[in-house]
């Protein structure tokens, strides 16, 4: 088959990632259908020009479904759209706990594959407003795209790229990667850690400005552009710390980071965590 005369399904195509997604789609050349369930979110579909379609019907003869719902029901969707679809289908997730918790309905000749975007990153060099404005992707900031296929070949692999690209675009460069390396990327290393480090940069800029007492606009001017130099020394080699800011680092290291943080990289904690987020006893991945 041709990637360019895919039939494509997008289920939750009212919600945030569904609508963004669709954005893109809807400019391809492919045939795209668009599901929803929920009245609000229906609402948001028509509101963009999409006609609304059945989703046992769309997906039962799609070359793609897009599951573009929460982690805590794929389960659920999948178990009810799988038993439909035509043999050879993909069965494309936007994040990899479901796939990796074993909690997806799987038949052998269906192929189950996810892609997440990484976010335009704080190293692209941008040029015009609209990329700046772009902080997520999708829009006008390429970004790239990490991907996992559980089974298929090279054509199943150029099928899924070519929707992924269309999706999350424009897009730098697709990476594909094990089902369990991309759940290590995501939540491990963007979500337990990144972004909890973004949460607690907050956290500190409120104490700066609100317990501390120093002007908020100096506060942010502050915080905002060591953010960016901190991440191109740390990250880039860019520049080396200075001797004294090393110390103040290794204080920081001390009371605010456990000794055994680089725990939550072992199976049994990647485990926990996403049986947490899939809100499940436990999870069953295939290793």
């Amino acid at each position: 088959m041709s990637t360019s005369d895919l039939v494509i399904t997008v289920v939750g195509a009212g919600g945030k990632m569904g609508l963004r997604i669709s954005a893109n789609l809807q400019r391809s050349g492919h045939t795209v259908r668009y599901c929803e369930n929920h009245p609000p979110a229906q609402a948001r579909v028509t509101a963009e020009g999409r006609e609304l379609s059945d989703t046992a019907t769309a997906a039962a003869d799609s070359d793609v479904v897009v599951l573009a719902v929460p982690d805590v029901l794929l389960g659920e969707i999948s178990a009810q759209l799988v038993p439909l679809l035509k043999p050879g289908a993909v069965v494309l997730t936007l994040d990899p706990a479901a796939a990796y918790a074993g909690v997806l309905a799987r038949r052998d000749d269906i192929h189950l594959a996810c892609a997440h975007p990484c976010h335009p990153s704080v190293f692209l060099e941008r040029t015009t407003g609209e990329e700046y404005a772009d902080t997520f992707g999708g829009v006008a900031a390429a970004q790239d795209v990490v991907a996992a296929l559980e089974s298929g070949d090279d054509a199943v692999r150029a099928r899924v790229e070519d929707v992924v690209r269309i999706m999350y675009g424009p897009v730098l460069d697709v990476h594909w990667v094990t089902v369990k390396q991309l759940a290590v990327l995501e939540p491990t290393l963007v979500e337990t850690v990144a972004c909890m480090i973004s949460g607690l940069l907050r956290d500190a800029l409120h104490e700066t400005v609100h317990t501390v007492g120093v002007p908020e606009p100096a506060a942010k001017a502050m915080l905002f552009g060591h953010i960016q130099v901190a991440l191109s020394n740390s990250l880039r080699g860019s520049n080396p710390f200075s001797e004294a800011c090393l110390i103040a680092m290794d204080y920081g290291r001390e009371t605010i980071v456990r000794d055994d943080w680089k725990r939550i990289f072992d199976d049994a904690e990647l485990d926990s965590v996403i049986a947490r987020m899939l809100r499940i006893d436990a999870v069953r991945p295939a290793r």
